[in-house]
């Protein structure tokens, strides 16, 4: 037979065996006896006469399949768990509830790490956080209002029946909350209720200052004459916290708090400018997705050095992530170096820290009569004109500087700050804030705060000229520190034996490699942000005897990010009788949180628009 015929005749007996009944042949062996039994005994087609439920041998079999298949899953998942439980610890919930203008606020605290990993999954570091979240089931439209005005989440009363130990903040522990833990990192429903994003600066600080000085439902008392309290501290409710109006999360930077790299990773690839704002710009991402916060009005509240942090994070999340803000609040924040390094020929540096001098020196008695009967209002008002007229150009002209007109600047300045005629012609009329802060109360043996000046603390030595410490520094650190680990570990439940970093220098050297030559400054970013989103809100809050980053250093700032008109009015500020923590002073706390909500609610007012309209 030829090749062909035989081709032909395969193809033949292939084009039958598709029609035909296929009649399969098992190997002989034990391997394949199942299959010879199959093939033996085909199966039979289902009698439509007969019942429709399975038999109680084939629904035992599936029930027992299902019980199998169900163990497996089980097993898995639990494989899978303990794997994941190697990289992130769980979170502690516990519970609590605080009086907030009159109405009782419950909330959900959630304490923990999360796991921060690069885009192919390997673990780069643990953040640790604090959120805080009101227990109200009208809160998930709580930016939207009643016909008389009232904000959902405040008109209605508190529905939640669970039982409450007492008035403490953390009415039930971990170990009581079981079902809390195990459901804490299931997705929830979109929840529509604002949410706050709160940090400090340094570089190298924690949150803690936020808080628990400011805005948690727990502050630290602190005396609001500007005395030192002795240690260790005391916890007091916060009936001045946000908590009403917006949840609220505190995070901690890597390196800070109980934030580590983990084993293996090097704390450097945090440590610097773009570093910090990826970094934390990720952790809000990973938040705001595993908790289901997307659909939230989203706000940044950062402080000192967390100034330049959320106008960094501003553009960050913006084009990272496409997560576009709704408000931004300074709390005597920098934006732009420039504005506080009074050193060398920064002229403008010199200019703005002047109104702060005049301020300070108001505080301590050390003006004329005149100059005292004024308001510190006033006395800002006056130094703020001198200081960005003057005084300036005569920085500016320098030796060029006529003599009488030199002269005349002289007495101002010494008429505004406090300081001698003869010292300032010998400081070249630039007097940075070390050496302010040493000589303005030099005859009393007395040294003058830097975060907050109405702080004085004892001269360890009378002759030098710059301050050996600060005294405001020294009153309230021991304080935060001790309530901050305190709360921690039995308020909130956190287990963890490491140092609670409150202000940390192992962030140093800070990478500032992307300003090489040059200033750093997030203005650009900032103004680039209020842009593109027009509906971005900016509030700063200001302290009168802030002489770290001062008032006029903020204003300066504000005034020249080159904002189109319609957007000038998005940048609003407040002054405040405090210091840099303007809120350790009591009727200045109650005062900020009274125009934060009000910030608050023109920011949202679009939504309630939009929602209106709906």
């Amino acid at each position: 037979m030829s090749l062909l015929r035989l081709f032909l005749s395969i193809a033949l007996v292939a084009a039958f065996a598709a029609q035909a009944p296929a009649v399969a042949q098992p190997p002989k062996d034990e391997v394949h006896a199942d299959v010879r039994q199959d093939v033996a005994e085909p199966e039979k087609k289902p009698d439509p006469r007969e019942s429709k439920q399975p038999s109680d041998k084939a629904h035992a079999d599936d029930k027992k399949g299902d019980k199998a298949d169900a163990k497996k899953d089980a097993a898995d998942k639990k494989e899978s768990d303990k794997k994941e439980s190697k990289d992130e610890e769980k979170p502690v919930v516990t519970h609590g509830k605080v009086t907030i203008d009159g109405k009782e606020v419950r909330y959900t605290a959630t304490a923990g790490k999360m796991l921060m990993k690069n885009d192919d999954g390997d673990p780069k570091a643990n953040v640790f956080f604090v959120a805080y979240t009101k227990d109200d089931p009208h809160a998930q439209n709580s930016f939207s209002r009643d016909p008389q005005g009232k904000r959902d989440g405040a008109k209605h009363g508190h529905n939640d029946k669970r039982k409450s130990n007492g008035a403490d903040d953390s009415a039930n522990d971990s170990n009581k909350n079981d079902d809390h833990n195990k459901s804490s990192d299931k997705p929830t429903k979109p929840n529509r209720r604002p949410i706050s994003f709160c940090f400090n600066g340094g570089p190298g600080s924690a949150s803690v200052w936020l808080h628990i000085g400011m805005l948690g439902p727990r502050r630290v008392k602190l005396a609001s004459d500007a005395k030192t309290l002795p240690p260790p501290h005391e916890l007091i409710k916060n009936e001045y916290s946000l908590l009403d109006i917006t949840d609220l999360v505190f995070i901690d930077p890597v390196s800070t708090g109980f934030s580590r790299p983990v084993k293996g990773q090097e704390g450097k690839q945090f440590h610097g400018y773009e570093e910090d704002v990826r970094s934390v710009g990720q952790f809000i991402h990973d938040y705001t997705t595993k908790y289901n916060r997307w659909d939230s009005p989203k706000f940044l509240i950062g402080e000192s050095y967390g100034g330049i942090r959320a106008a960094g994070l501003s553009g960050e999340l913006q084009e990272r992530y496409r997560m576009y803000l709704n408000g931004i609040v300074l709390v005597s924040a920098v934006v732009d170096f420039q504005t506080l390094m009074a050193y060398g020929h920064n002229d403008i540096a010199y200019a703005l820290f002047l109104p702060s001098y005049a301020t300070t020196a108001w505080y301590h008695k050390a003006l004329s009569d005149d100059m005292q009967k004024l308001p510190v209002q006033e006395v800002l008002r006056e130094a703020e004109k001198f200081a960005g007229g003057p005084y300036l150009r005569a920085l500016t002209a320098s030796d060029s500087l006529d003599k009488d007109a030199r002269k005349e600047v002289v007495k101002r300045m010494a008429e505004l700050t406090g300081l001698d005629e003869d010292y300032i012609e010998a400081a070249n009329l630039r007097v940075p804030m070390f050496r302010f802060g040493k000589e303005l109360l030099r005859k009393r043996g007395l040294l003058v705060g830097r975060f907050d000046s109405r702080y004085t603390g004892r001269a360890l030595d009378r002759v030098d000229d710059i301050t050996e410490y600060d005294p405001s520094a020294s009153a309230v650190f021991g304080t935060f520190s001790s309530a901050i680990n305190d709360y921690l570990r039995t308020t909130l439940k956190v287990k963890d034996d490491r140092v609670y970093e409150i202000l940390t220098d192992r962030v140093q050297p800070w990478n500032f490699s992307e300003f090489t030559n040059r200033f750093v400054d997030a203005s650009s970013t900032l103004r680039s942000a209020m842009t593109e989103n027009p509906y971005l809100r900016v509030f700063a809050a200001c302290g009168y005897y802030d002489v770290a980053t001062p008032a006029y250093a903020m204003k300066y700032t504000r005034d020249h990010l080159n904002l189109a008109d319609d957007l000038r009015s998005h940048f609003t500020m407040s002054y405040y009788e405090g210091g840099h923590m303007m809120y350790a002073h009591e009727p200045s706390l109650k005062k900020l949180r009274g125009d934060l909500v009000k910030f608050y609610d023109k920011t949202l007012e679009p939504l309630r628009e939009s929602k209106d309209e709906k």
